[in-house]
């Protein structure tokens, strides 16, 4: 039997027999907007407390949010240093996009991320947010388009930062992994508050964090640095040929230099014969940035009267990233530059003219080369966050009003260092004045020439107009009628530029994603509470939204909360959503980025992948996503120390919006022939591509809740918690028009692990509090590929985290905190060269220390 659900059964079968029935405790959740008393609603919330947050030894909020069971792929944290959005953390619930993720801070939208991962994918950055002044954390397990407009398509994760704190608090932790030459982690906070709005009438709360920590390098990891991969399913010496000949990398061009070694090519290149030159690209490749940054919260609120209150929040956030970009660049067939005024890429002749010190020969000879002399290429994200938010809240006239305007921003400046400049490239190959293959060769003078360093500016706004009201419209015979309305404005905008040096043409190999645009969005929404019987209650809401670029979307939703028994809870919820196209989909956009295809017609490689361009355009044509959600569910609570839930949700997607996949361009070339640039040879060096409303998508599972608590007498009490998800359908066609795949428990669709499961046990007795956290990810089965030798199961992993906290004193705690205590290593995964950065982390076991302190 699957282990993380074994473990739910045991617990669940610890549980006190249903006779001890007590009423749940009161409290209010996100999800609504009419005011609710109940612990639990018709739609699952996951609750994450202060305590909670402390007891993880996590540093920041994406570490915690991303731990979540209902996380189930196809996020991404500063692992992912090969998209536009380096040392970024997002969230996707359900698996299906961080953009189908809704992201607040209490209760109101923030900017998303300066630029777009991925060159589509809108997200809030988790890291340029607050973990100091977080008072708890509400992750909404439900489509919600119908209260919050667009993007609540798989949930709504809502941030609570203290609205009151008293005294000041300070802690400061310090740590390190087993990886690398012990990678360091330093973090420290500051959380301070005066005033109260019942004895004062008003009150202060402020809040500074920081964190700081070293760059992970692959050959910093002992069993990636060989970058040989042989031993497990489908690998390879995963090494790097260089400086060779007429496209024959067993056509050597010079002698070793710089990091090249010889290899058997059919080590690197199954079925090929001959030794080539190839360096181990394991010294180039950053598997997590360095960071530092830090963030700040101060939040104000008076009173006006014993019905009213103002408010005003203000966030702020620098985070800054580094890592090595990648190798030196490699010069050969295929190399390109901008070309601004045709908005296509111009072919870059890499051939060596008649009389240059590397060609004997006596006609032009074709090359490649890596120019490892400049350096490795490097790059810094500097990413500046902000919120302003300033409101009125409270009671009149017999209704509740909460009214706001806010302003919010990111700006990114993102630098790289040792490109390569294409005219002084040009000037060096015709003049004979940079030696390829004997690089040792060459004057300072020619490299300064060749290096390029430059800066790609972006920037994302959002302007926020909000207001709404509720009240009991009505007594009925089963209890008050509930109303809610409200109205929101808000501007979106994002200008992401590239740099001088790509438009001017002077960059080679250039990466772009040019986003510049701005729509206003107006939405009216209203919402009901009906009790139809005793404890049975009624929920219906709707939501229309008004875009300037598409048009028009409403989300209706409707949801049914009853009370069967003081110890039985069931609901349900059935609504429709949406996600609008996000800007660079829909707006001015041009984006350059680089992959691989496998090309059944490439005449050196058919059975190999091959890097090639991707050249993206938007669709001012695309229509919304449309979503619809069902959600069930009960709840089962024999007393108030146990409780377990269970809740069933099914989301399909319609008009999903992505561009054609590669593999359906290249079988499609015959009709479609301006899709496909290929080269003198007929290797193909660019895909042209759109974005497109195009397939649907169904996804559904289920979430497993468990909590137990357990009093101990003189050993103090014991709690048990479990939060498992298990995936039965992640499905979406494999192409355009085709049927629908299931990538559940399979990597078509990113992997898509069918169960994920958090389990732990915190015992505390007097001074000591210990926590043990279970983290299960379970394995998914690779998707054949041609080429592969055999069909590949990826191993589940479970590691385990320990935080011993210890109060030395009423005022002072030491913490020790292990992440991975058994130093587990992540699951060989073939189709990612080593293992998938979305599902693991390489840093092994980390230790630290952590000092807290009241005044």
């Amino acid at each position: 039997m699957f282990k993380p659900l074994s473990i739910a059964l045991a617990v669940a079968a610890a549980f006190p027999t249903f006779a001890a029935a007590q009423e749940l405790e009161r409290v209010v959740v996100t999800g609504s907007n009419i005011r609710t008393t109940q612990k639990e609603g018709a739609s699952a919330v996951q609750v994450i407390s202060a305590k909670d947050l402390a007891a993880s030894g996590k540093a920041s909020i994406a570490e915690v949010i991303r731990s979540i069971s209902a996380n189930s792929g196809n996020s991404y944290n500063e692992q992912y240093t090969g998209s536009f959005s380096a040392g970024t953390a997002g969230l996707s619930l359900r698996g299906i996009g961080q953009k189908n993720t809704l992201i607040l801070v209490n209760g109101k939208r923030v900017s998303p991320y300066a630029t777009a991962q991925d060159l589509q994918e809108v997200f809030v950055d988790l890291n340029s947010l607050p973990m100091a002044a977080v008072q708890r954390i509400e992750v909404l397990k439900d489509g919600a388009s119908s209260v919050y407009g667009s993007d609540a398509v798989a949930g709504v994760v809502n941030i609570i930062l203290y609205k009151e704190f008293k005294g000041t608090e300070v802690s400061a932790q310090y740590g390190s992994s087993t990886e690398g030459t012990g990678q360091s982690e330093k973090s420290a906070a500051l959380q301070t508050g005066f005033g109260s709005l019942a004895r004062d009438g008003y009150s202060v709360v402020f809040s500074l964090d920081a964190q700081q920590r070293d760059k992970l390098q692959q050959d910093q990891v002992a069993w990636m640095a060989g970058s040989d991969f042989r031993g497990n399913a489908n690998g390879a010496l995963a090494w790097v040929p260089a400086n060779y000949l007429n496209n024959d990398p067993t056509k050597l061009l010079g002698g070793l230099q710089g990091p090249l070694q010889l290899q058997p090519y059919g080590a690197i290149t199954p079925g090929k014969s001959g030794t080539v030159q190839a360096y181990n690209n394991a010294q180039y490749k950053t598997l997590i940035p360095a960071i530092s940054r830090i963030h700040s919260s101060l939040r104000g609120t008076l009173k006006l009267n014993e019905g009213s209150e103002a408010y005003a929040d203000i966030l702020y956030g620098h985070s800054r990233a580094d890592q090595t970009f990648g190798a030196p660049l490699t010069v050969g067939s295929g190399l390109r530059a901008w070309n601004n005024a045709r908005q296509q890429l111009d072919n870059i002749s890499v051939v060596l003219p008649v009389g240059h010190p590397n060609n004997p020969g006596a006609a032009p000879l074709p090359f490649t080369a890596t120019l490892f002399d400049l350096g490795a290429r490097t790059k810094r994200d500097s990413v500046d966050f902000f919120r302003a938010l300033a409101g009125v809240k409270g009671a009149l006239a017999g209704w509740d009003y909460d009214a706001s305007v806010g302003r919010s921003g990111s700006k990114l400046d993102e630098t790289v260092n040792n490109f390569v400049n294409r005219y002084e490239f040009e000037k060096a190959l015709a003049d004979g004045s940079y030696d390829f293959a004997d690089q040792s060769k060459n004057s300072e003078a020619v490299r300064k020439r060749l290096r390029l360093s430059t800066l790609r500016p972006a920037e994302s706004s959002l302007t926020t107009v909000d207001l709404n009201a509720s009240k009991e419209l009505a007594e009925l015979p089963a209890g008050p009628l509930g109303f809610a309305f409200g109205a929101q404005w808000r501007r979106e905008e994002m200008d992401s530029q590239t740099s001088t040096a790509v438009l001017s043409g002077t960059e080679l190999r250039p990466a772009i994603n040019i986003i510049q645009g701005r729509r206003d969005v107006a939405a009216l929404f209203a919402e009901f509470n009906v009790p139809v019987v005793q404890d049975l209650n009624v929920n219906l809401a709707g939501r229309a939204d008004r875009y300037s670029d598409f048009g028009s979307a409403f989300s209706p939703k409707a949801s049914v909360r009853y009370q069967a028994a003081r110890w039985l809870l069931l609901r349900g919820t059935a609504s429709r959503g949406f996600r609008a196209p996000s800007l660079p989909e829909i707006t001015n956009s041009t984006s350059v980025s680089y992959g691989s295809v496998i090309d059944p017609r490439d005449p050196v490689t058919p059975t190999q992948a091959r890097g090639v361009t991707n050249l993206t355009i938007a669709n001012a044509e695309l229509r919304p996503e449309r979503s619809g959600n069902l959600n069930l569910g009960f709840v089962v609570a024999p007393n108030a120390d146990s409780s377990v839930g269970l809740d069933y949700y099914r989301i399909r997607t319609k008009g999903v919006i992505d561009t054609e996949s590669a593999d359906n361009i290249i079988a499609n070339e015959k009709t479609a022939p301006e899709k496909v640039v290929r080269d003198a040879q007929g290797r193909i060096l660019t895909l042209y591509r759109q974005y497109a409303n195009q397939g649907d998508r169904l996804v559904s599972g289920i979430d497993i809740d468990l909590r137990h608590r357990v009093g101990l007498r003189q050993w103090g009490k014991l709690a048990l918690n479990a939060q498992l998800s298990h995936v039965f359908k992640f499905e979406a066609p494999l192409a355009v028009g085709e049927a629908l795949t299931n990538g559940a428990g399979n990597n078509y669709f990113g992997s898509i692990p069918k169960w994920r499961g958090v389990t732990s046990a915190t015992w505390e007795l007097g001074a000591l509090a210990s926590t043990l956290t279970w983290n299960y990810v379970d394995g998914y089965d690779q998707t054949a590929r041609a080429g592969e030798q055999a069909r590949e199961r990826v191993k589940p992993v479970g590691t385990l985290d320990a935080n011993v906290a210890w109060k030395v004193t009423p005022a002072a705690t030491v913490s020790f905190i292990v992440q991975n205590l058994g130093d587990k290593r992540p699951s060989w995964d073939s189709s990612t060269a080593f293992f998938d950065f979305t599902q693991a982390d390489p840093r092994g076991r980390t230790a630290a220390v952590k000092v807290n302190y009241k005044f």
